[in-house]
């Protein structure tokens, strides 16, 4: 039995349901993770030992989270007028270049931090759009959440790799020299991702149209669409302080950043764990319920933050996140695709409705990280455990913005039947 046949039968239960261009973008994306793992987990961390300012971390955040979105509307166009292939592998260089530009500038990355925002948040919104248009385009709905259940398995493995080696790495220079070397290295992994890129075929489209002027037309006419934007929104009023938070209160609680790298190989093997959960699934009907369940458990794991701020309530924190914040990322995404399916335009509106979706997100993001740095000046403030748990309620919002099982997916295998799928 071949590598491939194996890698099909451990990751879709025998049935050979990710075809071939679907294992490549999976390896792709993980070569891309392993960079990023190095360079974007101890990248906060670094602006944070330049600075030790938490405002200048927080609006280096806003900024790129603030940007991304019309990144993405950029890369949608180009995406419609050229190719989805063109934007993935501008945004993979884009990231590389951003890297070398930290090596380049060192120390005064912190007095350009704005510029350096703009930059980073253009090639994140780059990438990021090629990468989602390209996960759609090698999957169908039967496969789909098998396909995203196996890409969290791959971009945690990728996370076990990176981190520890950047933390070994960092551990053995003096001062900040060592972020220098990991970005260094990082860098080479992208280039290394959009070389392999190459093995994707481009798809011309006779549709090249831009269709974002429907955007409204069609929110008013399919309000359950309507909704799962703004369930994402509030996916994003708790990711967006996640998303650079947590390195900084590791740092503060344990002083060292080899056991920030070696902390985060545990949290990422917790979200492997779920990678392989999700992945072996094959009802993902059950929206409400495991929106629900990680919502819980979530907010149950931030609430500890309420009665000391220490190694010992920051770590099981970042356990039960990382073990259940994929499970929520995963369903909501996998029902937005679903409910993209039956949109209007037959599949052209695909881009522009991944562009509006990240506009929700990256709208809840840049708002939670804005409430964070008004209220709270430092790590050690006591109401940061405060703000991270009301953010963490706020996740039981995305539950009552989604369809019940019976409205939805019956609703939507009624349609396929209706159309013949």
């Amino acid at each position: 039995m071949g590598l491939r046949e194996r890698w099909l039968r451990v990751f879709s239960g025998g049935n050979g349901n990710l075809s071939k261009e679907a294992l490549i973008a999976l390896f792709i994306h993980g070569c891309f993770q392993v960079g990023a793992s190095m360079s974007a987990l101890f990248l906060n961390l670094y602006l944070w030992r330049l600075t030790g300012d938490l405002w200048i971390n927080g609006m280096f955040n806003i900024i790129v989270y603030g940007v991304t979105p019309f990144s993405f509307a950029l890369g949608g166009w180009i995406a419609k007028k050229k190719d989805r292939m063109v934007t993935y592998r501008f945004g993979i260089g884009s990231i590389a270049l951003f890297f070398l530009a930290v090596i380049a500038l060192k120390e005064q990355v912190a007095a350009y931090y704005a510029w350096f925002g703009l930059f980073y948040g253009t090639a994140l919104g780059l990438y990021w759009i090629g990468y989602i248009i390209l996960q759609y385009d090698v999957t169908d709905a039967d496969s789909r959440g098998r396909y995203m259940g196996v890409n969290m398995i791959v971009f945690n493995t990728a996370g076990l790799i990176g981190p520890a080696l950047s933390g070994y790495i960092i551990g053995l220079f003096e001062g900040l020299k060592g972020y220098i070397v990991t970005f260094a290295a990082a860098s080479v992994m992208f280039l290394t991702a959009a070389l392999s890129s190459t093995k994707i075929r481009q798809r011309t489209s006779a549709h090249r149209a831009f269709y974002f002027k429907y955007a409204l037309p069609i929110m008013k006419q399919d309000r359950a669409w309507l909704r799962a934007l703004f369930a994402f929104l509030f996916l994003g009023l708790f990711q967006g302080i996640m998303l650079f938070l947590p390195n900084i209160l590791l740092y503060q609680s344990v002083g060292r950043e080899d056991w920030v790298g070696l902390l985060t190989v545990l949290f990422s093997a917790f979200t492997i764990t779920m990678g392989f959960v999700v992945s072996r699934q094959k009802d993902r009907s059950r929206v409400r319920g495991e929106l629900l369940l990680s919502s819980l458990c979530v907010c149950a794991g931030a609430w500890l933050l309420l009665f000391q701020v220490s190694a010992w309530t920051v770590v099981p924190f970042m356990i039960v996140f990382s073990f259940f914040n994929p499970l929520t990322i995963n369903t909501l995404t996998t029902y937005y695709y679903r409910r993209m399916d039956f949109l209007p335009l037959k599949g052209h509106f695909r881009i522009e409705a991944i562009v509006l979706r990240e506009f929700f997100l990256n709208a809840g993001r840049v708002l939670s990280i804005l409430f964070l740095i008004v209220f709270v000046d430092n790590p050690a403030s006591p109401t940061l455990p405060v703000v991270l748990a009301i953010a963490s309620l706020l996740q039981f919002g995305m539950i009552a913005l989604v369809e019940r099982r019976k409205t939805a997916f019956r609703a939507v295998r009624n349609e396929e039947k209706a159309s013949g799928l």
